[in-house]
């Protein structure tokens, strides 16, 4: 490490993420690394904590847009308390949530029709005759209703 920072290198191998990947969360203002006296980029050691939490959520299906938003509140060149992350924590706790009740409703109604007609077996009648779901428009309309959206 660099007495002025982690070179991308550096902080390329505490991450696991490629040189480019660095990069590129960059650009979506994950991490916001300073130039030192000669130009180069130089990262601080919470950026090892900003990307190890932007690739934790986008495991979760947060598009990276999202994750940029929630973190663009938190101090870029220090390393968050445990209050600011705790705000980031509660701003994505809902959507998390969301998330996994859409999931288990549909792991529920997966073994049955879920009003698309991608799974139309000879119970689908029972669950949509005559293709009624279709009048709500396109795409699961049984899981669309159940979940409130």
């Amino acid at each position: 490490m660099a007495k002025d920072g982690l070179t991308i290198g550096d902080l390329s191998k505490r991450t696991g993420l490629a040189v480019s990947a660095i990069r590129f969360y960059e650009t979506h203002g994950i991490v916001e690394p300073v130039r030192n006296a000669g130009g180069h980029r130089r990262y601080g050691r919470h950026d090892i904590r900003r990307l190890s939490f932007a690739m934790a959520a986008q495991k979760l299906g947060l598009p990276l847009s999202e994750i940029a938003h929630h973190m663009s509140d938190l101090p870029s060149h220090r390393a968050p308390s445990r209050s600011e992350w705790g705000e980031i924590s509660l701003g994505i706790r809902d959507r998390i949530d969301a998330q996994i009740a859409q999931l288990n409703l549909l792991k529920d109604k997966l073994d049955g029709c879920i009003g698309c007609g991608c799974l139309s077996l000879d119970t689908c009648a029972l669950y949509n005759p005559d293709d009624g779901a279709a009048r709500a428009g396109p795409g699961p309309q049984f899981l669309k209703l159940s979940n409130g959206s």
